[in-house]
């Protein structure tokens, strides 16, 4: 595989280009271009296909648009390009399995294949969900660490250092993303669970001032790191200089991108084909150790929906089976914790994404937008639910999902917004109240009756 540095080189050497032609004739009018020549059609009676050709249609799919389209950089305004042979070599030298965490905490997260056997990675936590005070961020980390089949968290992002809001490229970035750091490995040291290895402990930083600065405060290279893409299909020099930082001190980097349905991808086949395309993008630019995605509505913010369902579960199966390359898919659900809905998205997000091939991060409940309004067992939940359906066949796993659908589909627009964390459970005890226990039993039990089976 190509280095880096000549990645950089590209950055500075390759085809100039504006941002807006970037958008509109390199990404929506070669996606529309592959669609069309590949064939590809979303279904909406299929959530989760069953259909091989058209994964492979995909994955092909997704090999030339992006070997037409390439990286843009908006801070040359070039577009880092790679050749079919280029791609193809990265293909073969890409990772297949990375031990993320420490001692007993270890884990390792392994590349698996559409109903697999193989019991999928499991990262719980907030996806960055905003926090407002630090004595909630270690209760709910606490909680998260608690969660016996854990495999990796996800913080929440702190909002404030003592009072002040944090404000991004500021001194108070760079203090928030220590004390996120901080603060988390104390919570999972309390609950027994020091080795955990933390995916995004500075879900504080933005910057890559913050990111190299809060590294040093208990971030480990056994951790995962996540750096995002911009949709669709850049990355600045922000982002790269991460990508060098971490690369030079063996850092895990998780190539984070949320492809957006109605943005420039199109519908629900475009979006199909560029979330897949990232994982090359991902391999040869983000040097990641897996495909860290997340295709999310335009509209509604959430990953949820049934045409986002389709889409997640094809390129999955496209990455999955014709690439050795580790998935972690990452979910947001709309509604909020201690309702229904979020049980109900959750458990058809965790399906779609297990049986297809993918390892699974759950969740940012509400959206991960609304301060506070997360809580430890709806990831519980997601967990339960990825450990029971393993080796389910996809035929049977579509059947699952459209019955979720229709839980909650139609309330999707205007989703129930639920408890915040401190309204659901005792931040002293870290206990979930009465109601919300009640609730996770009851979901389980429901789940139980649709026919999984929980050990």
């Amino acid at each position: 595989m190509i280095s880096f540095l000549e990645v950089i080189d590209r950055a500075f050497t390759g085809p100039l280009c504006s941002e807006k032609d970037f958008n509109l004739n390199n990404v929506t009018r070669m996606v529309r271009e592959v669609v069309k020549e590949y064939g590809i059609r979303y279904d909406p009676a299929t959530p989760l296909p069953s259909d091989n050709s058209l994964a492979d249609d995909v994955f092909n799919a997704a090999m030339k648009f992006y070997s037409e389209t390439g990286t843009y950089c908006p801070d040359t305004q070039r577009i880092i390009r790679f050749d079919e042979d280029e791609i193809k070599e990265a293909l073969r030298d890409a990772p297949n399995g990375t031990i993320l965490g420490e001692e007993k905490d270890a884990k390792k997260l392994v590349a698996r294949k559409p109903e697999s056997k193989e019991p999928p990675f499991c990262s719980v936590g907030a996806c960055g969900a905003p926090i407002s005070t630090e004595e909630i961020f270690t209760s709910i980390v606490q909680g998260y660490g608690s969660i016996p089949r854990a495999d990796s968290l996800t913080s929440p992002g702190l909002t404030t250092v003592n009072g002040m809001k944090i404000v991004s490229g500021s001194p108070l970035e760079v203090y928030g993303a220590i004390r996120t750091v901080v603060l988390a490995r104390e919570a999972l040291r309390r609950v027994g669970r020091p080795g955990l290895p933390i995916v995004n402990g500075l879900a504080t930083a933005i910057t890559d001032a913050a990111t190299i600065a809060g590294s040093h405060f208990g971030m480990r290279s056994s951790d995962g790191w996540e750096i995002g893409s911009i949709a669709e299909m850049k990355l600045d020099f922000d982002r790269l200089n991460k990508v060098a930082y971490l690369t030079s001190m063996g850092g895990n980097i998780l190539g984070e991108n949320g492809p957006v349905l109605g943005g420039y991808c199109g519908g629900p086949e475009g979006t199909a084909v560029v979330t897949t395309a990232y994982t090359l993008q991902d391999i040869l630019v983000h040097r990641s150790i897996c495909q860290h995605s997340f295709p999310i509505h335009h509209k509604y913010g959430c990953t949820t929906a049934g045409n986002l369902l389709w889409t997640l579960s094809v390129a999955s199966q496209a990455v999955s089976r014709n690439t050795h390359f580790p998935l972690l898919n990452c979910c947001y659900t709309a509604a909020g914790p201690m309702t229904e809905m979020c049980f109900y998205e959750t458990a058809a997000w965790v399906i779609a994404s297990v049986v297809s091939g993918a390892s699974v991060e759950v969740e940012g409940s509400a959206k991960a937008t609304h301060i506070d309004h997360l809580s430890p067992l709806e990831p519980r939940f997601g967990v339960d639910v990825a450990h029971a359906i393993v080796g389910m066949k996809r035929e049977a796993a579509n059947d699952l999902v459209k019955r979720l659908l229709s839980k909650y589909e139609d309330k999707i627009d205007d989703p129930p917004l639920g408890k915040k964390f401190q309204e659901c459970f005792n931040i002293v005890t870290g206990r979930p109240s009465g109601e919300h226990s009640s609730l996770y039993s009851r979901m389980r039990r429901e789940m139980e009756d649709y026919g999984l089976m929980f050990d």
